[in-house]
């Protein structure tokens, strides 16, 4: 056997052996099923201008999806997104929304909230629990939370119509 033969012989096998191994290939052979790894929402209670909004509570009594956002008054992509989120909300009303201002002060982020006028719920992480329990990458984030509180899909960057349309179609078939 020459050197030529050797290394096809090696570079074949190792071919094999890595598309026995790769994940697609488990979840393309019949028969096979890998488990999705499911991730719980974290709880949080937040206080908003008319009270305050539980997770727990939402999903014990409510259980519609949620379409969680994380915003700053500092953030600029926050700014551009908010009325897109604001006209979906009204759009899906078989979807909860609720932005909660994290990384912010309280007055920046009543002060931003008034002068962006949405009407979907408002909450503000004054003790930044929610910013510590969904760590997001960067402002703005977002989450869509399944009726019994499944993460399935977190969004960083801004969101327009299209894209939540979009996903609440793939999601939940609304």
């Amino acid at each position: 056997m020459n050197t030529r033969h050797i290394l096809f012989a090696v570079i074949a096998g190792t071919a094999i052996v890595a598309a026995a191994c790769s994940p697609s290939s488990a979840t393309d052979t019949p028969g096979v099923t890998t488990a999705k790894e499911v991730e719980i929402a974290p709880s949080f209670t937040v206080p908003t201008a008319d009270g305050e909004f539980s997770l727990a509570e939402h999903l014990a009594s409510d259980g519609r999806p949620i379409f969680l956002n994380l915003w700053a008054s500092w953030c600029f992509p926050c700014r551009e997104e908010m009325p897109a989120i604001d006209r979906s909300s009204h759009a899906f009303p078989e979807v909860m929304f609720i932005g909660v201002s994290v990384q912010d002060s309280r007055s920046d982020a009543e002060e931003f909230a008034e002068e962006i006028g949405v009407s979907y719920l408002l909450g503000f992480d004054d003790q930044d629990d929610v910013d510590g329990a969904y760590k997001p990458l960067g402002l703005p984030a977002s989450y869509i939370i399944s009726g019994d509180g499944v993460i399935v899909e977190r969004v960083f960057g801004k969101v327009t119509e299209e894209d939540l349309a979009g996903k609440f179609a793939e999601h939940f078939d609304l």
